[in-house]
């Protein structure tokens, strides 16, 4: 195997990355600087010496905490619960949500051997007994593994009473992806939640 093969089978392995994409893309850093292929390798090198989860929320993180978790000037009172950490940056962008994150690392999914002890539940559930939440955003995708991940966290923390949950409203296609929704649709969907 000559090493453009070697490159494009490996770019082929990316997300939404098949054999054109990965063809075009491996002719694009062949023709491009080498310095620049070179920071490239090195970032994708380090990434994961540089980055992990955050210890709080699960989201990504160069420092102890991530910058969501350490911003002072964040909502305290209203957490929201997301699949993954992609998702964050997408709810965090519309710029209607101000509160702090919670990351599951995906939805229940049976089928694929996924059940509720794969996910970061257990964390929940102590960021609720231990932090003074009001309510409780359920933002998994509109799925059919991301319906029963709301109702599973639904059942988990009914043993709050004071504490309001909601998940998020009409707006993101059923069988859609956080990662992939426009800003507008993910602003109306946040700002006409619905109580569970």
């Amino acid at each position: 195997m000559t090493s453009l093969e070697e490159l494009i089978r490996l770019l082929k392995k990316l997300p939404g990355m098949g054999e054109k994409s990965a063809t075009r893309l491996a002719y694009h850093l062949i023709k491009t600087d080498s310095a620049f292929n070179k920071a490239l390798g090195d970032a994708i090198s380090t990434l994961k010496e540089k980055i992990h989860p955050c210890p709080i929320c699960g989201c990504y993180s160069e420092g102890d905490s991530c910058p969501y978790c350490s911003d002072a000037k964040r909502d305290h009172s209203i957490l929201c619960v997301v699949e993954e950490a992609e998702d964050v940056v997408s709810i965090a962008s519309s710029g209607v949500y101000n509160g702090l994150f919670h990351v599951l690392g995906g939805a229940i999914n049976p089928m694929n051997g996924i059940g509720p002890d794969a996910l970061r539940l257990k964390e929940l559930r102590t960021r609720i007994q231990e932090g003074s939440f009001k309510e409780v955003i359920i933002a998994t995708n509109p799925t059919e593994e991301g319906d029963t991940t709301a109702l599973y966290i639904r059942q988990l923390l009914s043993s709050f009473p004071s504490l309001s949950l909601s998940r998020l409203a009409s707006g993101i296609p059923i069988g859609g992806d956080l990662g992939y929704v426009d800003k507008m649709t993910l602003a109306r969907s946040m700002r006409g939640r619905i109580k569970l």
